[in-house]
């Protein structure tokens, strides 16, 4: 049968070839289903302002207009970033008032690294304020750490960071469906915008993937939450949003852990050194490793265990620290400025001597550059890294 460029959006089964891109346009029509299938009835709101590397995002939104309109998602560009993070801030507002048409609407804002900036006001008080039992936020921050058509490379968690937005960090293509479900599910569940990291070379690329319409299964952790919920509410006082930002957080980790969002590979008592990495630097780690010629087998044999984040912040301490457990070292591989690298030392800080891994990732022990914080990196540097901290690590 002839495969036809519609079934990126229509066929809910099977392998689609899909890019970045698309991949995030059918999302929202997904999650609709999940929601019927559910029991709730509930719409899409999509809104921001295109710039590279989602400059291309609302004209595949407009080609598949038809669709999303029969899954009633609205798609709607901002005349500018801050009012389209302000339209989406009101979807989840739709609980407030008598005669909502929809059981809560799950909503989606996206910009480039420098619209995140522009923003910021309004992120930082919409997150505050928090998203609705069935609606949820998902933040879609475009970063193009080569500058390869910005004015300045861009690295968008410290922002996201400082207005206590957790951030996901898909390793390409494949997740950005998983994740985006995840994501919703964990603004719901934590009352939270929950950040989206879209790097250039991985929006921008295109894919073959498996789609199935019960994945993922996600899990609703254990947690108590406080008596009056996690979601917003009205009135509320900047006092009680402070600290249930706070719990929002806990609950952050409780939806990471619930759901493995982070996950170990090839670790068992004998491993001395584990190298965690997230996003599109993972690929770069795989891709280093196979040309070290380091599959499962080897690295078992040179003590060697993987950590793959998920939830790029805030770090989910449990997994980690059953991860670093009787570990010698942790090398961390990401781009940019350390996000992984700082929360790693930090969680561990207060392990006793000689339980505690030395830590590194931008630099290595004596202080030397190990994998830079300008540019991009690829799996050549990740790997000439890896060599290095072989050739002089622990034996």
């Amino acid at each position: 049968m002839t495969a036809t460029l519609d079934e990126r959006y229509t066929r809910e089964s099977g392998r689609i070839l899909v890019s970045g891109t698309q991949a995030l346009v059918r999302l929202p029509m997904i999650q609709r289903r999940r929601d019927l299938a559910a029991g709730l009835d509930t719409a899409g709101y999509v809104s921001g302002y295109r710039g590279s590397p989602l400059a291309s995002f609302d004209r595949e939104m407009a080609v598949a207009a038809r669709h999303l309109k029969a899954h009633h998602v609205v798609f709607q560009p901002g005349l500018n970033e801050d009012m389209a993070a302000t339209a989406v801030w009101g979807t989840q507002q739709s609980g407030l008032f008598p005669g909502a048409r929809y059981d809560g609407v799950f909503s989606m804002w996206y910009g480039k690294g420098p619209g995140v900036d522009r923003t910021m006001d309004v992120i930082r008080h919409a997150n505050a304020v928090g998203t609705g039992p069935h609606g949820g936020v998902l933040l879609l921050a475009g970063d193009d750490h080569g500058a390869v058509s910005s004015t300045l490379p861009h690295q968008s968690e410290h922002n996201l960071i400082s207005a206590m937005v957790p951030m996901l960090s898909p390793a390409g293509v494949g997740e950005y469906i998983e994740y985006g479900l995840l994501g919703w599910a964990m603004s719901r569940f934590s009352g939270a915008w929950v950040g989206f990291k879209c790097q250039t070379e991985t929006v921008e690329c295109t894919a073959s993937v498996d789609v199935d319409p019960g994945r993922p299964t996600i899990v609703t952790p254990d947690f108590e939450t406080p008596p009056d919920g996690l979601s917003l509410r009205w009135p509320d006082g900047p006092h009680a949003m402070e600290l249930r930002l706070e719990r929002k957080l806990e609950a952050v980790h409780a939806f990471a852990a619930a759901n493995r969002l982070d996950t170990s590979r090839w670790r068992d008592g004998r491993t001395r050194l584990g190298i965690v990495s997230t996003g599109k630097s993972w690929l770069d780690l795989l891709a280093a490793l196979e040309a070290l010629g380091i599959d499962e087998a080897r690295a078992r044999e040179l003590g060697i265990a993987l950590y793959k984040v998920g939830l790029a912040w805030p770090l989910e301490p449990a997994g980690l620290a059953a991860f670093a457990r009787g570990l010698e070292e942790i090398l961390v591989v990401e781009e940019k400025r350390p996000i992984l690298e700082d929360q790693i030392k930090a969680l561990l800080f207060n392990l006793p001597e000689g339980a505690r891994p030395r830590v590194l990732g931008k630099r290595d022990e004596t202080g030397a550059p190990l994998l830079p914080a300008h540019g991009e990196i690829e799996g050549r540097a990740v790997g000439a890294a890896l060599a290095l901290d072989l050739e002089h690590g622990p034996s």
